[in-house]
């Protein structure tokens, strides 16, 4: 391999080091199981100790400092692609990999030949935000045929000014292309941070409050199925401007980050980006506007559906045993309703499946 390791321009990292270079070392760590508690820009103890663990686990010194050693055995497991996305360096790993003006140039028409890009990338040699979105769609549209076709579509010149390199070369951009995909956002980002579906993890006293109707339903041979309990703020944050961004309230460029939510809100067009915000909207089942801050996030809420057969025979707080027919569910019952108040536990009846404790 003859890349060229100067043109990455690598800054020394140790304690008290900030900024983006620290979030993509701190990336390449916590990926490569050596945990650093939080990808903040600040290098930190532990960022030192898991710099360390790294270091002796590959045979180096143990310093703690990401000097040149460090990083040349680090580019060998595909630190170059961490650092071009978290320090913004696509320019820089593109160098790194041997291609010139020209070569970006060629690279920049066959990003949009392969996927029909619309409007075409402009040709410029300069791979700036653009063509790195570009880079996203195309893997997006493409996927695993991704690095077959862009092979194919290179010309001829460009491979031979690569030579021997030209295969690795492009093993680091499809890498690089897969996760910037893999961030774009879009319904595959449902499965993150998911919602607690337990009792227990709810605050007090609607925590005491909802075990109290818990048990008097079970009592009563009630079936309890429950949807969510505590959200997680990051989930909280997704849900809330995929809505707002699939109604046009924001553009995606605007979208402010949430540190540890590694997702890119702003695909190639405009289109695209509301698209996969309709899809995550779709795919969260969303029907009211998600709140940033809400009785969810902090633990003041539950979401579930409460079924039973015949009369359903429950004892209220009060220890007064109520009758309740139909219709057999809680989404529409309001007699249950009444009964879950008692407990504290009220029913929002503008939204199928949410109680809390103050019945918004």
């Amino acid at each position: 391999m003859s890349f060229q390791f100067p043109a990455l321009q690598l800054p020394t990292l140790q304690k008290r080091s900030e900024g983006q270079a620290v979030i993509a070392w701190q990336k390449f760590l916590l990926e490569h199981d050596f945990p650093v508690a939080a990808v903040d820009g600040d290098f930190g103890n532990i960022t030192y100790e898991a710099t360390r663990k790294y270091q002796t686990s590959n045979g180096l010194t143990a310093t703690g400092i990401v000097d040149t050693n460090t990083y040349q055995k680090a580019l060998t497991q595909g630190f170059a692609i961490y650092f071009a996305i978290y320090a913004n360096a696509a320019k820089k790993l593109l160098a790194y990999l041997n291609f010139t003006d020209e070569l970006v140039k060629d690279l920049q028409k066959s990003l949009t030949a392969i996927a029909s890009l619309n409007p075409a990338l402009v040709v410029d040699g300069d791979f700036g935000p653009n063509s790195i979105r570009g880079l996203a769609e195309a893997y997006k549209k493409r996927d695993i045929h991704f690095r077959t076709e862009l092979a194919q579509q290179l010309s001829l010149a460009t491979k031979a000014k690569l030579g021997s390199d030209f295969d690795l070369a492009l093993d680091n951009i499809n890498e690089y292309a897969q996760k910037l995909r893999q961030r774009l956002s879009g319904e595959h980002w449902v499965n993150a941070f998911p919602e607690s579906d337990s009792i227990d993890d709810l605050a007090a006293p609607f925590r005491q409050k909802v075990q109290a109707f818990a048990r008097a339903l079970n009592d009563a041979g009630a079936t309890i199925n429950i949807a969510s309990v505590l959200r997680p703020p990051e989930r909280a944050y997704l849900m809330h401007y995929a809505f707002i961004i699939s109604k046009n309230e924001i553009a995606a460029k605007d979208v402010p980050p949430l540190p540890n939510v590694d997702i890119i809100w702003q695909h190639y067009t405009n289109a695209a980006s509301v698209q996969a915000a309709e899809q995550m909207v779709e795919a969260y089942n969303i029907a009211f506007r998600p709140a940033l801050v809400s009785r969810h996030t902090q633990g003041l809420a539950i979401d579930w559906e409460i079924t039973w057969e015949g009369t359903l025979q429950i004892k209220n707080a009060k220890g007064n045993i109520v009758s309740i027919n139909e219709p057999l569910t809680s989404y529409e019952n309001s007699d249950l309703w009444q009964v879950g108040q008692s407990f504290g536990v009220i029913k929002l009846t503008s939204d199928r499946p949410h109680w809390s404790n103050d019945g918004h």
